[in-house]
């Protein structure tokens, strides 16, 4: 699949969009920062993984060869601390929470990148990495922590637009030089996990580990960095300084960051930030939303379009549950407009036919042969996600307004088949809208029944209670078995071939 649009994507080292030229015709390498694993991932983090996930089928879809890195960050400070809190072994947590993540991940319905690297299993070019800097005169060894001299990288700062000179550094002091040098390896301390080197027992600092590990996967210079605008410094800042001087090459020719998901409880956004009460979600400040308890009570598809909803450089703001109730109840009305348009038939020029039937079959068949070229000029557009789905749901619109024309069922079937192939290519693109209703009412209904406290097993019961007594022509006792399911949030439906349900929200 090829599109004829030029592929602009907003840089942060330049401030700019630009368009897009990987280094090798047809080829993308991509590097994104991956989870630090001492417990389970929230809706926060998944903004990335969901975000980076969409991004790489959409360069598939569109015939790039993606080379798709992401890493597991399992040597940290917060892992020590928290294994030691719960009397495990740093190496046995940071692998259980691998596990839930792959399993979290999966039943999100992403893929997995073709590379994950482990900070644990990079050492030996973490080290390599660390000896150039030394030889290079851009580190140096205090006390058994080497660390990097910022000094000697004039750029520093341009990435993140900090000044040097006002940095502060939360690292430990001594033997250091300056408070913007980080640390590339930490002198060991017992109980915690170390390996030797030729500065003495130690592990990797944070930012070092991720540029080793680019370099061992992608090259010394790639296409694509991307991660968390929370990343932006120290973390990214820091690789920059360290690879360039470390490889003696650039590193990333575009800078890539979502946007980071916000609690705001009812706070006004201003200026792109949350408001005064709004805040980044984060395990620290105990306002998370586990991946785990989502999937409990929704489709992983309405996750999936909560985050695709807003432009990934936005910021998205998180009101608990309402959020993802709000976006199921939007990818509800994709799906049921596609239920509609699968449901007309008949043959024929649909040009033709739509031309005979008026405007509403005249506007759902020029929607639909405009879509392709519309939502891919949006997606081509710094991946500009909510720009498309608005395509998709002018469309729903037009889809709805024509199949309520009184000779849309027998002969509709040619006027929306472009409409039909649009829910294609988003499915392709995007991952959206590519399951078949019924499986998609299926486990709303599974998921949300649950999260009601009803069980189907109760929700049959009435509903054949409510078909006996509209077979005995028992109106007034329909009519409150009726309400009994809207009460529980169930709303029935009468045709001539039965009664069939769906859950509102």
């Amino acid at each position: 699949m090829t599109t004829t649009h030029t592929f602009r994507l907003y840089n942060t080292l330049s401030r700019t969009l630009e368009d897009f030229a990987p280094r090798e015709a047809g080829k993308i390498g991509l590097y994104v920062c991956g989870m630090t694993v001492y417990d389970h991932a929230h809706v926060g983090h998944a903004r990335a993984m969901v975000v980076f996930d969409a991004f790489v089928r959409y360069l598939r879809f569109h015939g790039w060869a993606v080379r798709f890195v992401r890493n597991f960050t399992d040597v940290d400070d917060k892992i020590i601390k928290r294994a030691a809190e719960l009397g495990e072994t740093p190496e046995g947590l940071a692998q259980r929470f691998i596990d839930a993540f792959h399993a979290e991940t999966d039943a999100l319905g992403l893929g997995r990148p073709d590379v994950e690297p482990r900070v644990s299993t990079s050492i030996e070019d973490i080290q390599a990495m660390i000896q150039r800097l030394l030889d290079h005169g851009h580190a140096y060894v205090a006390e058994g922590t080497v660390w990097f001299a910022v000094e000697t990288f004039p750029e520093y700062g341009r990435l993140s637009g900090q000044r040097v000179e006002e940095l502060r550094s939360a690292d430990e002091v001594a033997g250091k030089r300056s408070a913007a040098d980080f640390a590339l390896w930490k002198a060991a301390k017992a109980g915690e996990p170390s390996w030797e080197s030729a500065w003495g027992a130690g592990r990797p600092g944070w930012h070092i580990a991720c540029s080793a590990m680019a370099r061992r996967h992608l090259g010394e210079h790639f296409d694509i960095h991307g991660g968390g605008l929370d990343l932006v410094f120290p973390h990214h800042e820091n690789e920059v300084a360290q690879s360039v001087c470390g490889n003696c090459a650039p590193f990333v020719n575009y800078w890539m960051h979502n946007g980071l998901l916000v609690v705001d409880d009812g706070a006004k956004m201003k200026g792109g930030v949350g408001g005064a009460e709004a805040q980044k979600m984060g395990k620290s400040l105990g306002n998370v939303f586990n991946i785990q308890q989502a999937l409990e009570s929704f489709p992983a598809e309405a996750l999936r379009f909560y985050y695709l909803q807003a432009h990934y450089r936005s910021p998205l703001p998180w009101s608990g549950e309402r959020s993802l109730v709000e976006a199921l109840s939007q990818l509800m009305r994709f799906y049921e407009a596609r239920e509609r348009a699968e449901q007309l038939q008949g043959e024929g020029d649909g040009a033709k036919i739509a031309a005979e039937l008026g405007p509403e079959a005249q506007a759902v068949w020029e929607q639909g042969q405009g879509f392709v070229e519309r939502f891919d000029a949006a997606l081509a557009q710094d991946f500009n996600t909510p720009m498309a789905l608005s395509y998709l749901f002018e469309l729903a619109r037009a889809i709805n307004r024509f199949a309520d024309h009184k000779k849309a069922r027998k002969r509709g079937g040619p006027v929306v088949a472009p409409a039909l192939a649009a829910f294609e290519r988003v499915a392709g693109a995007l991952g959206l809208c590519g399951m078949s209703v019924e499986a998609f009412h299926e486990e709303v209904k599974r998921k949300r029944l649950a999260a009601l406290g009803v069980t189907l097993a109760e929700v049959e019961e009435v509903m054949s209670a409510r078909a006996a007594a509209r077979e005995a022509k028992e109106w007034t006792e329909a009519d409150r078995l009726r309400q009994v399911l809207l009460e529980r949030q169930i709303a029935v439906m009468d045709t001539p071939e039965g009664s069939t349900w769906r859950l509102q929200l």
